[in-house]
């Protein structure tokens, strides 16, 4: 018995909003959810515990409750089983992370830059929508977990707004000319050949030379998590200082010579899938992921156009014992074989999955009957039902053709220097905030019953990232 494809996937959704699809990209696992509620406080000491002051920022505060809970976002989204021992070693990182965060909302707020409940609510009901979660579902879901929703939403709300501010101080510079596009283009075709890198990263700053050996420390734990299973997109997503965090980290195709020289010297000598060990680069510490390689320019790729449909069963299937509801299901996706594109689609509304899934590469389908099943099926014509122990599929191939995805386009060369800007941009406005700003560290973030410091106003200092 042949079983169906896993629901095929389109485009990854667009900043600002991809990483929030990334925070919460399946419901956790059960033993996530308990790990996670291991870390409740009790009701009344811890609680109280809890509400202490860890730092003022410009006459903001940052509590322990803030700093607990992302560390527990973090843990469910990783969807780790993580005890309350390993994330003591967030705790120094959170911190700053949220100090940062802080910074951010006040300079958007300074600007006058709207950021409105109700987009929040629209990237909620996205996240929602995406994941197959009712409406309030991912509220409760983070509520189970012990995480109060405002965490994420705060997150979200800071998020969007830095993206907004950092859009409009470039100003024009946010709408290269033709001429810069097209010199870009020209640049890229005199590389054609050399290497090119798939990357994604996690930039960690160094902002206060004194505490430089926590920083790698904690760099350190963000590497053995990965090492452990944690999705790179979600680890960069949570604590990448880089304006790449937006994406997940991903930054695109890459020359040798936009990378630091150790950091290309290190990729160049890497397997495709892996993470490198923490890597000291300038303003900080960065951590890479090589997804792919080629030669720059060349990169041959079979695109499909499909449209699919899932009849899903209303209870596991006995192939010896099948109920009137799944032979009626299988009947129905065989009348389907041989049909148009059109006829797969309409046959689609109201199931469980998009009867178009996006542009599909062929050589990205990991499972090889299926690979083999579209790249063969006639064009226009619908394959043979497709049953497993949850439903049966039928899958058309609407277009087939293929493209060298190498190609630098016009689109793609203004979406690239800009994004080269906007990070430029976003890591000296961040450096001026730190340098700026009035920042006590009233008490360590890692030891709730140590006695407070007297406060001591310090300005945070960045190095040149």
């Amino acid at each position: 018995m042949t079983r169906p494809p896993p629901l095929l996937a389109g485009p990854r959704p667009t900043a600002p909003r991809a990483l929030l699809a990334l925070l919460l990209a399946a419901a956790p696992p059960a033993g996530a959810l308990a790990a996670a509620a291991l870390l409740l406080p009790a009701p009344a000491a811890a609680q109280a515990a809890s509400n202490r002051i860890v730092a003022v920022v410009n006459g903001d505060v940052v509590t322990r409750n803030d700093i607990e809970g992302r560390r527990r976002l973090f843990a469910i989204s990783a969807g780790l089983p993580v005890s309350a021992q390993a994330l003591d070693g967030l705790n120094d990182q959170v911190l700053r992370l949220l100090i940062d965060e802080r910074l951010r909302m006040q300079e958007v707020q300074r600007r006058r830059i709207p950021v409105m409940d109700n987009e929040i609510a629209e990237t909620i009901r996205e996240i929602e929508q995406r994941n197959n979660l009712p409406p309030g579902g991912l509220r409760a879901q983070l509520q189970r977990a012990g995480v109060e929703p405002r965490v994420l939403y705060d997150q979200i709300r800071v998020q969007i707004g830095w993206a907004r501010l950092i859009r409009r101080l470039l100003g024009s510079q946010a709408e290269p000319s033709e001429s810069e596009v097209r010199e870009y283009i020209e640049a890229a075709r005199a590389r054609e050949g050399q290497p090119e890198y798939l990357l994604s990263e996690i930039f960690i700053p160094v902002e206060d030379p004194a505490r430089a050996e926590q920083t790698r420390r904690f760099v350190e734990e963000v590497v053995a998590q990965l090492r452990r299973g944690t999705p790179f997109a979600i680890a960069a997503t949570q604590f990448s200082q880089a304006q790449s965090a937006l994406q997940g980290g991903d930054l695109g195709w890459v020359r040798p010579e936009q990378l630091d020289p150790e950091v290309a010297r290190i990729v160049a000598q890497m397997p495709v899938g892996a993470v490198t060990n923490p890597v000291r680069v300038a303003g900080g510490w960065q951590i890479v992921a090589l997804r792919q390689r080629r030669e720059s320019g060349r990169e041959m790729a079979t695109i499909l156009s499909l449209r699919q449909a899932f009849l899903p069963f209303s209870s596991p299937l006995d192939p010896q014992n099948p109920t009137p509801q799944q032979r009626e299901a299988v009947e129905r996706a065989r009348r389907l074989q041989g049909a148009g594109c059109d006829a797969v689609e309409a046959a689609a509304r109201g199931t469980p999955r998009p009867a178009d899934p996006g542009p599909i590469r062929l050589e990205s389908v990991e499972a090889p009957p299926l690979r083999q099943l579209l790249a063969s099926l006639p064009i226009g014509r619908a394959s043979q039902p497709i049953v497993s122990p949850d439903g049966v599929m039928v899958l058309a191939v609407c277009a087939r053709e293929t493209r060298n995805l190498a190609e630098l386009t016009p689109d793609q060369a203004r979406a690239q220097i800009v994004r080269d800007r906007v990070e430029l941009l976003s890591r000296q406005l961040q450096r001026d905030l730190r340098r700026r700003a009035q920042i006590e560290i009233r008490l360590p973030p890692a030891e709730p019953d140590a006695a407070p410091r007297a406060p001591a106003p310090r300005a945070a200092s960045a190095r040149a990232g």
